[in-house]
């Protein structure tokens, strides 16, 4: 009966977490409320045609949703060209991200061991996303964890020290850790944690944003088409002589180990 008791306590506070990491999470997707001050930042649709122009001088600007022209939670169009362009800049990093890290797993692995129990790794010999579900339970709530924190820091702009990407600040620009070391303890910033790029001139700082902006878009195709060759036999015909299937959900992160709604 005790057990019963402690299996379902820990459920409870299973299930408490991911709903406030949820929360947390969310908030990426709500513009801030505070957009009424204009900045010389924020963009316009023509903004966004000529970064277009810039990015890929065939295609151009591409928009066949309109979406450069709504109006996202009654905040402006400002605004939701703020969300737009931050968002894709994200995702085109994770992307970049996982599309680096699905290669590199499906060669390698650390050598040392994965868990402070000495559990090994999940061998090479598996594909990256069966890999992934042989991670501990444990393992993977503090990845969600870690980015849960990261977009609240992102979210309140490093403690206010940035506006909101909907109010001005500049695309893509991840809030400095500085308040955090100094009131918390030291950890190196997401961008540049040297200072290499300091000094950068502004011609530079724009051709690396566009090499960016393509990148993450490639490596959006990129890694979803790795995900879906392994999960639909001959969806990706260049991928046909190295697709494994894959029988699980690669958009299930916690299958089989953890459900909200169980």
């Amino acid at each position: 009966e005790t057990k019963v008791s402690r299996l379902g306590s820990k459920q409870i506070i299973m299930k408490t977490a991911v709903l406030l990491s949820t929360i947390a999470a969310a908030t990426a997707f709500a513009p801030s409320a505070n957009v009424g001050r204009k900045s010389s930042v924020e963009a316009t649709k023509a903004d966004l045609e000529a970064i277009a122009e810039k990015a890929n001088p065939v295609v151009k600007f591409y928009d066949p949703l309109n979406l450069a022209e709504q109006d996202f939670y009654g905040f402006g169009n400002e605004a939701t060209i703020g969300w737009l362009r931050h968002s894709e800049i994200k995702h085109g990093r994770i992307a970049m991200f996982a599309f680096v890290g699905y290669i590199v797993q499906s060669n390698f692995v650390f050598p040392w061991p994965q868990t402070l129990g000495g559990a090994a790794h999940p061998s090479a010999d598996l594909i990256p996303e069966a890999q992934f579900d042989q991670v501990p339970l444990g393992a993977k709530w503090q990845i969600f964890a870690v980015i849960s924190m990261l977009e609240l820091w992102d979210e309140c702009g490093g403690g206010g020290a940035l506006p909101h990407y909907t109010n001005g600040r500049k695309p893509g620009q991840f809030p400095s850790f500085q308040p955090f070391r100094d009131n918390v303890h030291f950890v190196l910033d997401l961008y540049d944690p040297l200072g290499f790029n300091k000094n950068m001139s502004a011609e530079t700082k724009e051709r690396r944003l566009i090499s960016e902006l393509n990148n993450g878009r490639l490596a959006m195709l990129g890694i979803f088409g790795f995900l879906s060759a392994d999960k639909v036999a001959g969806s990706v015909p260049l991928l046909n002589d190295i697709a494994q299937p894959y029988s699980g959900n690669p958009m299930i992160p916690f299958e089989g180990q953890f459900s909200y709604f169980n």
